[in-house]
């Protein structure tokens, strides 16, 4: 499956288009206060990335192991020590609230850490490629 973004920014207008295979969907991001670029940062949405992805991936595998999910509560950090330097220091927390036994959540919440795939793809350090059109 493909997953694209598309962030379109001029003087006109600033728009963000994602799609996951055929499935494409518009998101409200505002234009910088100068309306030179994204009001939300890269580093933002790296975060929120990671955060979604739990998110999702927790329900996922709740339907598998069976384990109840009343509501998820995924927070995700890091430190951006400049321009052109690598993200540190990055972490993740989760609070899930479910009816079941601590135990199993604590294991949903190991399992999914397995499984999370773009935490697995920060982990893996992954190239990116610039390119030129």
């Amino acid at each position: 499956m493909k997953i694209t973004a598309i962030v379109t920014n001029s003087a006109a207008g600033h728009d963000v288009l994602v799609r996951t295979g055929a499935s494409a969907q518009s998101l409200l991001v505002p234009a910088q206060a100068a309306g030179k670029g994204s009001g939300v940062n890269g580093g933002e949405f790296l975060m929120l990335a990671l955060a979604t992805c739990y998110c999702n991936d927790l329900y996922r595998e709740a339907e598998h192991l069976g384990v109840p999910i009343e509501g998820v509560e995924v927070e995700a950090s890091a430190e951006f020590p400049g321009i052109g330097l690598a993200a540190s220091h990055i972490e993740y927390r989760a609070t899930v609230s479910s009816p079941a036994p601590s135990s199993a959540v604590e294991q949903l919440l190991r399992n999914t850490d397995a499984v999370a795939e773009i935490h697995n793809t920060v982990r893996a350090g992954v190239p990116v490629e610039l390119v030129l059109r």
